[in-house]
């Protein structure tokens, strides 16, 4: 699949990994209402295909879209309810960015007719892909895994406090995987001390992790914050640093790992 929307690579492992934060493209009737500063899409999950270009190589499937998060937000709810009670929130189609300050000019943030038809235009045909392919996969190997990769920048005073740890693991406190699952993963980041993490913290899952992760149905779903410094520099022009992406990589390779070789849920 191929689309304006979004490219799906088909693989042959039961593994699908998501990426729904790296698009850059705004469509140009939205690109008019946004102030300036939010062209530049600063709170874009910067260069994780390419870091994570190797799940391709071990067979993987990948679903990449096009479009920014600034025109819609991929890893939200439809009905737009916030994801993380009693926090700053960033919503649907967000009018603020991850520092708080405004996305649209004054008086031009989306009203609910247009939030409506992006989420039918956008938003409905990056969803129908990853729910068809997750079920091509359970089909193939009777279950599926769902890997859901993001990046941030590492201190967002907006969004939370100080400064956010290098690895986030998300499982909805062990309801979107096995907790086994979560165990092993949790395992192999343990098992280094180059790279902070925290599992089941700020970041316990988006609307995908906690959507699609169901351990009883076969599908078994985890997401990976990470944060920006790991792998990049985090102020304009955003560069991706290789010393530091080749230093990363045998971690992701190795989590990545750890689910395959977990397999399908118990009970499945």
């Amino acid at each position: 699949m191929n689309t304006d929307v979004a490219t799906l690579h088909r693989g042959s492992l039961p593994l699908l990994v998501s990426f729904p934060h790296v698009g850059t493209v705004i469509p140009q009737e939205v690109t008019t209402q946004l102030v300036k500063s939010a062209l530049a899409v600063a709170d874009t999950d910067w260069h994780l295909e390419s870091l994570y270009a190797f799940v391709r190589d071990l067979g993987a499937s990948t679903l990449v879209p096009r479009i920014s998060r600034y025109c819609i937000d991929l890893n939200r709810p439809p009905e737009n309810t916030p994801m993380y009670a009693g926090a700053n929130n960033t919503e649907l189609c967000p009018t603020r960015a991850f520092s708080g300050k405004p996305i649209y000019r004054k008086g031009k943030a989306p009203d609910a007719a247009e939030v409506e038809r992006r989420l039918q235009r956008y938003w409905r045909p990056y969803h129908d892909a990853l729910a068809d392919e997750l079920a091509r996969l359970k089909a193939v190997h009777g279950y599926a895994l769902l890997f859901d990769a993001h990046s941030i920048k590492s201190e967002l005073p907006w969004l939370f406090d100080g400064r956010l740890p290098d690895l986030n693991l998300g499982t909805v406190a062990g309801e979107s995987c096995d907790v086994s699952l979560r165990d092993a993963l949790s395992r192999v980041l343990q098992a280094q001390s180059r790279y902070t993490h925290a599992v089941d913290g700020r970041f316990k899952g988006g609307y995908i992790t906690r959507h699609y992760g169901r351990p009883r149905e076969g599908v078994q779903a985890v997401q990976l914050e990470m944060a920006w410094r790991c792998y990049m520099a985090e102020a304009p022009p955003y560069e991706i640093d290789e010393a530091r992406a080749s230093g990363v990589r045998p971690l992701l390779a190795a989590l990545i790992e750890a689910m395959l070789a977990h397999g399908a849920p118990a009970g499945s």
